[in-house]
C-alpha cells in the first residue's frame, strides 16, 4: 500500500520513512556533512543529475529528505524543501519567485519579519510590495498590478486571527498569472490543506505546531508542481539555509504527535475562548471558533478545526494587558507559538516591534492586542492561571 494512500494519522507515523541497512524502527540522524562516492564515476553521476545519490547535506540528506517527504504527503503536495529556520523558507520563496522591478501582495497582519525583510531589504532591488487586508477579497483586486507576481497571505494571519479565503484567493491567482503563497504555520496540514483548495505553495514555521515543543527553530517549503519544487530547491540550495540533520530528526519525533496536540489544545482553546469572551475585563476577543468572528462561517468551511490560537485584549489597552502578561504563573511570557506549553507575548512591542506604528494599526495590530497560544495543560489550569492573572488589572 503506497504511503499517500494512507490516513492523515497513519502518514504522520509512516510516510517519509526509510529503510536503513540496520533495519532501524526510526529515521537515523545522518549527521555528515558530505557523502563517499564509491568509484569516480557515481560522484560524476551524482553531480550530473543521472544518479539521486548524496553528495553533500547543504543540497540533500537522507534524514532530511525523510522529514520533507513526511510534510509533503501531510499537506497533499509533489515534495519539500526543509529550512534551517520559518524566515529561511519564507525567504527561499521571495528570492525564487520575486525578481527586480516585481510585486507582491501580501497579507497587512503578517509574521512582523515576513513584512520587514520585503520593506527593509527586497525593497534595496526594486521589489515593490503592497501589504493588504487579505480577508477581504477587493482589497486584493485592488492592489494587483501588471508587474504583480505573487500573492502571499497567512491565514490565520499573525497575530489578528484574520481568515482569508484561500479558494478565492486562487480563483485570482489563477486569473492574474500569479503564483499563490499560503503560510499555513497557524493552522498546519491537520487543519488546513492550502494546496488541495488551489494554493501553488505552501510554508510552514516548523518551529511552531508541526514540531511542537519549543526546542527547535525550522521551516519547509511544499507545491504540487514539479516545476515550482525545482525552483525553490535552487533557491534553497544556492542560499545555503539548509535544515541540519539532527533538526531534522527532532522534527519528525515531534510531528508524530500533531493531531494528539492540536485536538487536544484546540478543545481547551474553546473552552478558554468562551471565558474570555465572558470576562469583564476582557474588551475583545479574536478566535476563529467564536460565532463573533468576522470570518467565523468561513473558518468552519475552510479549516477542520479552528486552532488552538487566539488574540484578545483588556480594557484599559496596553498597561492593563502588561499587567496580565506580569501576573500569569502557568502560562509562558514568550514569543514563538504552538508547543505543548502556553504562551502568551505583546506583539506591537515583540513579534511585530519591527513593524511601523502606522502599519501596525492599518493592519490591525493596536497596543492592546494580547496573543495567546493554548497549550495542552488541563484547561481549568490554563483558566485559573488567567483568572488571577486578570484578578491584578
Amino acid at each position: 500500500m503506497n504511503t499517500n494512500d494512507y490516513g492523515f494519522n497513519t502518514k504522520l507515523i509512516h510516510a517519509g520513512a526509510i529503510e536503513d541497512e540496520y533495519g532501524s524502527a526510526t529515521v537515523p540522524i545522518y549527521q555528515t556533512s558530505t557523502f563517499r562516492f564509491k568509484n569516480a564515476q557515481e560522484g560524476a553521476d551524482c553531480f550530473s543529475g543521472k544518479s539521486k545519490g548524496y553528495i553533500y547535506t547543504r543540497i540533500a540528506n537522507p534524514t532530511i529528505r525523510a522529514f520533507e517527504q513526511n510534510i509533503a504527503a501531510l499537506e497533499n503536495g509533489f515534495d519539500g524543501i526543509a529550512t534551517s529556520s520559518g524566515m529561511g523558507a519564507i525567504n527561499c520563496v521571495y528570492m525564487a519567485l520575486l525578481g527586480a522591478n516585481s510585486h507582491i501582495i501580501s497579507s497587512d497582519a503578517v509574521y512582523g519579519p515576513a513584512r520587514g525583510v520585503l520593506e527593509q531589504d527586497f525593497s534595496r532591488f526594486n521589489v515593490e510590495a503592497s501589504f493588504v487586508n487579505t480577508s477581504d477579497i477587493e482589497n486584493i483586486k485592488a492592489a494587483i498590478k501588471p508587474n504583480t507576481k505573487v500573492l502571499y497571505i497567512e491565514t490565520p494571519a499573525n497575530p489578528t486571527m484574520d481568515i482569508t479565503d484561500i479558494v478565492a484567493c486562487a480563483k485570482i491567482a489563477k486569473e492574474n498569472n500569479l503564483i499563490l503563497v499560503v503560510d499555513n504555520t497557524f493552522s498546519s496540514p491537520y487543519l488546513q490543506k492550502p494546496l488541495d483548495l488551489g494554493a501553488d505553495v505552501v510554508l510552514h514555521s516548523v518551529t511552531k505546531f508541526i514540531n511542537g515543543h519549543a526546542d527547535i527553530v525550522g521551516g519547509v517549503i511544499v507545491t504540487k508542481d514539479p516545476e515550482l519544487y525545482k525552483k525553490l530547491r535552487h533557491s534553497m540550495v544556492y542560499m545555503g539555509c539548509n535544515m541540519d540533520p539532527t533538526q531534522a530528526y527532532m522534527v519528525l519525533r515531534g510531528v508524530k504527535t500533531l493531531s494528539l496536540r492540536i485536538e487536544r489544545a484546540q478543545e481547551s482553546a474553546m473552552k478558554i475562548a468562551k471565558f474570555l469572551q465572558s470576562h469583564p475585563k476582557i474588551a475583545w476577543i479574536r478566535y476563529p471558533g467564536l460565532e463573533t468572528h468576522p470570518q467565523y462561517e468561513l473558518a468552519k468551511t475552510q479549516m477542520k478545526g479552528f486552532g488552538a490560537m487566539m488574540s484578545f485584549g483588556l480594557k484599559g489597552g496596553y498597561q492593563a494587558g502588561s499587567k496580565l502578561m506580569d501576573n500569569v504563573h502557568l502560562a509562558v511570557l514568550a514569543v514563538s507559538l504552538g508547543g505543548v506549553e502556553t504562551l502568551i507575548q505583546h506583539p506591537a512591542s515583540m513579534t511585530h516591534a519591527a513593524v511601523s506604528k502606522e502599519n501596525k494599526l492599518s493592519a490591525g495590530i493596536t497596543d492592546d492586542l494580547v496573543r495567546f497560544s493554548v497549550g495542552i495543560e488541563d484547561v481549568e489550569d490554563i483558566i485559573t492561571d488567567l483568572k488571577q492573572g486578570l484578578e491584578s488589572v
